[in-house]
Parts: structure tokens; C-alpha cells; sequence
């Protein structure tokens, strides 16, 4: 759980009730059927593919495209469900030139209503009946990651099939880590979990045995913080299921890399640019603290991203001049700062400029590249309700909920809070997780809210290296044992190329 400003948090209980319906990808081609799954009070529907007319089987190597199911990991937002579509075509283009027939390729933001989706467990049921008779493998992948088909089929080709794989590139916690439960706290680098930019695959024996352990036993609710990390650990079972097994070909290198001859998968490790940056001016920032907190974080602001900002207020339970911080009538808590957050949520849309699109509330630990999300903000339209960060999820196994991790830093678009505040979800009180509560509100309100690894709840020693190598950072969060001023110029400062961009 993320920690406000000072302040210890607690677990939220609540959670809402949702019916999970399946919703079947478009389907034209003559070669796919569909099965119908059909328990209690869900109705699935999924493409299948039919047996082979020659073999009647499906073999136990890979030779054949269409023994895999392509899963892209995409999200509802348009401009991430358009860059995912865009990998979809680039992956039947591959296949139709190979003069194969065309795999199966799946979005995960429609193939659910619910947004539990994206935490994959659930879908294995359903997966094992569409998929369980007539393919080999299911093969998931970002919707930045590139795929060279030929090189995956030769990749996946050398394990045997009718065997339980987990394959992926391998990635682990040098020291134990709060994002990880500090597991295995005595030797962290033992237990390896996949690099999702890279692609997983995990062969359909392994998928059918999931899907009976998920029908035996649930999956319970609880939170979902790293899900490459959960589901690695789901699969392991304590020793009972298979590791993760590391395969070279599944690279997180640029597509320029020299060693992209050796990879069947690739990433691209930049940051979108989809326009020019958002301006200045069109970023107001909201930074929560408390006035036991003024002297020395307030500071560390300041020394680092505070000038990158052209509209930042500090919101605080004391209004100190030297600063400025804002009171806003709301005490502090102990717990979460639901109310403060509201208060500001309100202030924005009162009281600052309606021309003003975007709204960012951080906390007084967070350490943010404006530039960089300023960058990023360029491929959002705006006029769409944006909620966006690094997304959490609880209870999404029995019918929960995601959210934005508060720490990261929280983004808003004017139209997500107008919708917002239009309705009657508020705090059930003062203290409640702000973030939680947010995520409880857009969810009933039907905003899905869109992710970015870019954004971090933790510093960037809890992370794998291999797993920041390909990305360039929007945020961290968290003094803890760490200088925090050296650790922005480390990774968030702006660049060279950044600085001249911004002169010009």
C-alpha cells in the first residue's frame, strides 16, 4: 500500500461488486469456431481454432502459427487500444506474408468488461476451454513489444509442448524489496519472474492446469501491486509448479540493437512523443504535505523538479509564507488524506483556469519529471476522462477494483475530474486512502484507468536493473535511505537532448 505524506496507511475493505462478461473479439475468418463456457451467472465466448484436417492433433513442437494465441496486454484508452491494434496488424501482416494460416490474436480490454482483466489469472479458465484441445502455446506481450514471428516460432519450436513451459526473459530482485512483501528475503535473486516488455508464453498444459486450480480454489482478494511478480509466484506454487524459465530470444533491446538478429522479440524502450509536449502552462500541480514535513521535504521540491513546473500549489494543514503552502480547511490525518485530496480535486476545478487541462497531485516524497509528462501528455487527448499512473488493483480476482497508486503521482484530465465531482462518490471519511477511494469512484462510474510503468510508487533501488534499462522514467517515490536529490538528477533531471529540446 502507498503511504501519504507522514502517515501510516490502512487496508481498504470495500471493495466493489462486479459480474464478470466476457465480450468475444471479432471474428470473420472461416478456419475459427467459438466455444461457449457457460457457469452459474457468466456467459464466455472466445475464437477457437479448429484440429488440423491432416493430423487431427496438434503436435507437440510448435511448426505452425495458428498452434499460437497471441494475448496483447492493451488498455481501453485510445491511444494505447490503437497502438495495440496497430501491433495486432503487424503480427496477421508477418503471418499472411509467410503464407500461414492466421493465428488468433486477442486485446485484453475487450475481451472484459471488468477491469480485472489485465491481471490475466482470471481469463485461464476461459483460455483452457477455447484453447485447450487445438493450441500449443499462449504467447503475451506489451503493446510496445515487436515481434519477428519466424524467429518465435523457431524460439517456442524447441520446447516440447506437451509439457508445462513458463518462458520469458528473466528478471529478479537483487535485495528484497516492499513492492515484492520482501520475499525471499535471504537470497531475492533465487526466484525469477518474466519482463513482461519482452513477451511470456506459457504452454497449454500449464494453462489447463491453472484453469483447474482457479475452478478448486479462487483466487483470493487481496492486492495486485506487481503482477509480473504475482503471477510468476502464482505458477511456482511454493515448489509445486514450474519456475520461470529464462529464453534469450525474448529481448527488451531496441529495435536498432545490434543483437536484434538473435531476438524474436524486441521493445520500444523510448519515451511516446505523439505531438509537441504539452505546454507549461497546461500542467497545474498539486503537491500534498503537512507541516511536519515542511523543512524537509518541501526543500528537496524545490533543489530538484519544483522548477520544471509553471502552475505548482503546496496543500497543507498550516499556510506557511516562506513556502507558500495553501490550508484548505482540512485537517491533517494519520491515515490516508482522502479529504485533502477532494479538497484539492475541487480547488482545480473552481478556482484555477478552465483552460487548463491537466491536473497532477504528488506528494511531498514524489520525485517527477514534468518535462518528461509533459512528453507523455502529448499522446492523451484531453477531452477524454484521463485518469493515469502506475495502476494498482484490489480484489480483481472476485470483482474489485483498480487504481492509481497514489506515491507516483496521480494524473488527471479536467473532463475525468468533472465527471467526477458531478457524481456522488466521495470519502466515506476524512482518513480513507485517497487513491483507493478514487479508484472505487471512476470504476462505478465506468472510467476505465490507464497505466504507465513509467510512473513508480517505490525508489528505483526496488526495482530490477534489467527492468528500468528500457524505460526512461516519469517518477519515483520515497526518501527512505536514499539521498533524493542525487537520485533525481540520476534518473529524472533532464538530459541534454532534453535541455536543448526545451530551449528550442
Amino acid at each position: 500500500m502507498p503511504r501519504q505524506p507522514g502517515c501510516e496507511r490502512w487496508l481498504l475493505i470495500a471493495a466493489c461488486a462486479h459480474v464478470f462478461v466476457l465480450l468475444p473479439p471479432p471474428r470473420t475468418r472461416a478456419f475459427a469456431v467459438s466455444v461457449v463456457l457457460e457457469d452459474a451467472e457468466d456467459k464466455t465466448e472466445l475464437p477457437v481454432l479448429q484440429k488440423s484436417e491432416k493430423s487431427g492433433t496438434v503436435s507437440k513442437r510448435s511448426r505452425e502459427l495458428k498452434e499460437i494465441v497471441f494475448v496483447i496486454q492493451s488498455q481501453s484508452n485510445s491511444f494505447h487500444s490503437k497502438r495495440a491494434e496497430d501491433l495486432k496488424r503487424d503480427i496477421l501482416k508477418q503471418a499472411a506474408d509467410l503464407g500461414k494460416e492466421l493465428p488468433i490474436v486477442l486485446l485484453i480490454h475487450q475481451m472484459d468488461r471488468h477491469e480485472g482483466a489485465w491481471t490475466i489469472l482470471p481469463l485461464m479458465r476461459d483460455f483452457s476451454v477455447a484453447y485447450g484441445r487445438n493450441s500449443s502455446w499462449i504467447f503475451f506481450c506489451e503493446e510496445d513489444t515487436r515481434i519477428q514471428v519466424v524467429k518465435l516460432l523457431e524460439t517456442l519450436g524447441r520446447f516440447d509442448a506437451s509439457k508445462e513451459w513458463f518462458l520469458g526473459k528473466a528478471l529478479y530482485d537483487e535485495e528484497s524489496t516492499i513492492i515484492h512483501h520482501y520475499a525471499f528475503a535471504e537470497n531475492p535473486t533465487v526466484f525469477k519472474f518474466p519482463d513482461f516488455a519482452a513477451g511470456w508464453a506459457l504452454s497449454i498444459p500449464l494453462v489447463n492446469k491453472l484453469a483447474i486450480k482457479l475452478k478448486s480454489e479462487p483466487l483470493k482478494s487481496d492486492f495486485t501491486i506487481d503482477l509480473k511478480h504475482e503471477i510468476a509466484l502464482y505458477i511456482w506454487q511454493k515448489g509445486d509448479g514450474p519456475h520461470l524459465t529464462p529464453v534469450p530470444e525474448f529481448c527488451t533491446d531496441d529495435v536498432n540493437s545490434y543483437k536484434v538478429d538473435q531476438c524474436a522479440t524486441t521493445f520500444s524502450n523510448f519515451l511516446p512523443l505523439c505531438k509537441e509536449p504539452v505546454k507549461k502552462e497546461d500542467v497545474f500541480v498539486a503537491v500534498k504535505t503537512c507541516r511536519k514535513f515542511h523543512g524537509d521535504r518541501i526543500p528537496v521540491v524545490k533543489q530538484t523538479w519544483e522548477r520544471e513546473a509553471a502552475l505548482i500549489e503546496y496543500y497543507s494543514d498550516y499556510a506557511d509564507i516562506s513556502i507558500p503552502t495553501i490550508d484548505l480547511g482540512v485537517p491533517n490525518t494519520e491515515r490516508g488524506h482522502c479529504g485533502k485530496t477532494f479538497a484539492i480535486l475541487e480547488r482545480f476545478l473552481n478556482h484555477s483556469s478552465p483552460r487548463t487541462p491537466w491536473l497532477v497531485i504528488v506528494d511531498d516524497d514524489t520525485l517527477i519529471s514534468i518535462f518528461r509528462l509533459r512528453k507523455l501528455l502529448s499522446c492523451y487527448d484531453p477531452n477524454e476522462p484521463v485518469f493515469l499512473g502506475e495502476r494498482y488493483g484490489y480484489g480483481l480476482g472476485t470483482g474489485g477494483y483498480s487504481y492509481i497508486t497514489g506515491g507516483g503521482g496521480m494524473v488527471f484530465s479536467r473532463t475525468a475530474v468533472q465527471k467526477l465531482l458531478a457524481s456522488k462518490c466521495r470519502c466515506y471519511s476524512m482518513d480513507a486512502p485517497d487513491d483507493m477511494v478514487l479508484g472505487m469512484c471512476f470504476s462505478g462510474l465506468g472510467i476505465p484507468i490507464t497505466h504507465s510503468p513509467l510512473f513508480h510508487q517505490a525508489r528505483p533501488m526496488d526495482y530490477p536493473k534489467d527492468y528500468l534499462s528500457h524505460q526512461i522514467p516519469v517518477s519515483f517515490h520515497k526518501h527512505w535511505n536514499i539521498d533524493p536529490v542525487k537520485v533525481y538528477f540520476t534518473w529524472l533531471a533532464p538530459n541534454a537532448e532534453e535541455r536543448e529540446y526545451r530551449i528550442l
